[in-house]
């Protein structure tokens, strides 16, 4: 890692996330604000948020947000990065608006954004970049002086993701009964999202046969198994699978899906399953619920051994790279040599996301990119 610069050309840190529900009255107008546009009726949202309500109508995103905020000040403090950390969220509270008119009150014009999605996509990526220039252009209309907002890269193959992750996997490896251990399957699971999507993730040049989103959980899911077998030797077998799809059943999604890849291993006579869940930063409802509720469940109707690696979370190593990237970031725009840190053979993303770069179904105003209309 390098040392913290003295100085840097941004003033603040935004922790940009989803949100979610903190009480079983928030489920339903936090579903409302999630799916807002799409016409679906209060008691078809009622019907979703039944995996909120077996929680208590409580998301744990929120509270890992705040042990990441912790963190991250933390670090930043241990190592002389003089630079506040705010948070705003797209759905719940606290809201992206109201952070960045906050923000703008306490005098901040330079603004680099943490989304807590690590890889490249449409909702990963662009939208939150698209909600980012909402907001701008609402405070613009209450006559405020707008920031400048950058977003630091996608960080999916960044050591300091990668190696939590590696160390939950022999954790999960462990903790499985001896005598199946060594041919444990490992399932990397990430959201599944539309093909059509997916396709277009990333820059134009990487658009088509799964885009930059699929290619991107791919490198990391062979850093993850590549490391896996140098430490323990024993080379497992492993494949990207996905979950948590909400679509359309006509809209092609990507597959194969987590429960269903468990009933083909187990047909295969794979002895046991390792989830690993790459394309999530913390243990929110989409892994709480999708995998070690309904994924766990129907490994238990096959009788088929499985664990669930943990996520980066709040990890002392994530935080670090963090602040890493922030670096990074500073060194480019201040025109000294940026000395990107990244695993894989996709190396390090861009700073600026291109014009056309994970394009959403119709153009929208977009901040933090090569077309923003806020640079």
């Amino acid at each position: 890692m390098r040392d913290a610069l003295d100085a840097t050309p941004y003033d603040a840190l935004l922790l940009l996330s989803f949100g979610g529900p903190e009480g079983p009255d928030d489920v339903v107008p936090f579903l409302e604000n999630v799916t807002r546009g799409r016409g679906i009726p209060k008691e078809r949202l009622k019907e979703v948020g039944q995996h909120y309500f077996l929680f208590g109508g409580v998301s744990p995103i929120n509270d890992q947000n705040r042990a990441l905020l912790d963190a991250l000040r933390k670090d930043f403090a241990e190592h002389g990065l003089d630079l506040p950390v705010y948070w705003g969220n797209r759905n719940w509270g606290p809201y992206l608006t109201d952070t960045l008119r906050e923000m703008i009150t306490d005098g901040r014009r330079r603004v680099l954004t943490l989304a807590t999605s690590a890889y490249a996509s449409y909702s990963g990526c662009r939208q939150y970049r698209e909600n980012l220039a909402d907001a701008l252009a609402t405070l613009e209309g209450e006559g405020l002086e707008l920031p400048r907002i950058d977003k630091i890269r996608h960080y999916f193959n960044h050591p300091g993701f990668v190696e939590p992750v590696v160390e939950g996997v022999l954790t999960s490896l462990a903790d499985l009964p001896e005598d199946v251990r060594a041919d444990a399957h490992l399932a990397f699971t990430t959201h599944s999202i539309p093909t059509a999507s997916a396709d277009t993730s990333g820059p134009v040049e990487a658009h088509g046969d799964g885009g930059a989103y699929v290619r991107q959980h791919l490198d990391v899911a062979r850093l993850v198994a590549d490391a896996v077998r140098e430490r323990t030797g024993t080379d497992h077998p492993w494949q990207l699978v996905y979950q948590s799809r909400s679509g359309a059943p006509h809209i092609p999604w990507l597959e194969p899906d987590i429960c269903d890849h468990l009933e083909e291993r187990h047909a295969a006579g794979v002895p046991a399953v390792v989830m690993v869940p790459i394309g999530f930063v913390s243990d929110h409802m989409e892994v709480l619920y999708d995998l070690d509720t309904e994924a766990a469940a129907k490994a238990g109707e096959l009788g088929l051994p499985v664990r669930r690696s943990a996520t980066v979370g709040a990890d002392p190593r994530f935080a670090a790279a963090v602040r890493d990237l922030v670096l990074e970031r500073a060194a480019a725009e201040s025109g000294r040599d940026a000395r990107p840190c990244a695993l894989g053979d996709l190396g390090p993303s861009h700073h600026l996301c291109p014009v056309g770069c994970c394009p959403a179904r119709a153009p929208r105003p977009a901040a933090a990119g090569a077309d923003s209309p806020y640079a």
